[in-house]
């Protein structure tokens, strides 16, 4: 018996919710740091292979921008990337479902009889594996400040100012400023 809402394909139905555990898991996740990289095309292939057989990034010994160019081909395509160091306090994640046997045993208690039911189309996800850096590549065109992807990166600080809490000082000089400009509107 499913608790959980699925579709035709036994998949959770848009807006149920689910879980994503990223608490450290025993033994440690994989470190997949250098090894993860955001290409400029959509590969149509889920599962294994041996990329590092065939995808093979090299330094170019340039520095444009302050960022490190890196050079590799893809399917035949010059790829020119750069390797950056996700801001401190952030991290990327592979996740995967939690084994349904394992940690979707759900114990059901009813009329003083026990059973256990197994939620197979469970929406709890796990940390597989963890990275510290993302190596984003362009078709045959340098990396720069500019690109969509790095200019992403700028909200991590805008976040962190709209999130920060406010201290007594910045009230007080909001306060300050405030008064001022009323002041000179002719306000009071």
């Amino acid at each position: 018996m499913n608790s959980t809402p699925a579709d035709d394909d036994g998949g959770p139905l848009p807006g149920t919710t689910g879980t994503i555990d990223l608490t450290t898991p025993s033994p440690q996740p994989i470190d997949i740091t250098g090894q993860v990289h955001h290409l400029p095309c959509c590969v149509k292939f889920t599962g294994p292979t041996d990329v590092s057989h065939y995808f093979k990034p090299k330094p170019t010994g340039v520095e444009m921008e302050g960022l490190r160019v890196e050079e590799a081909y893809f399917r035949g395509r010059k790829l020119l990337g750069t390797t950056i160091e996700l801001p401190e306090g952030y991290s990327g994640f592979v996740l995967g479902k939690k084994n349904p046997a394992k940690d979707n045993v759900k114990k059901n208690t009813s009329k003083g009889k026990s059973s256990i039911t197994l939620d197979e189309n469970s929406n709890n996800w796990e940390m597989l594996a963890k990275s510290q850096k993302i190596t984003v590549w362009n078709h045959e065109s340098p990396p720069s400040q500019d690109d969509a992807f790095l200019r992403t990166f700028h909200w991590f600080s805008v976040s962190k100012a709209l999130h920060e809490p406010l201290t007594d000082e910045d009230l007080a000089s909001v306060s300050i400023t405030q008064g001022q400009n009323s002041q000179r509107d002719g306000r009071q």
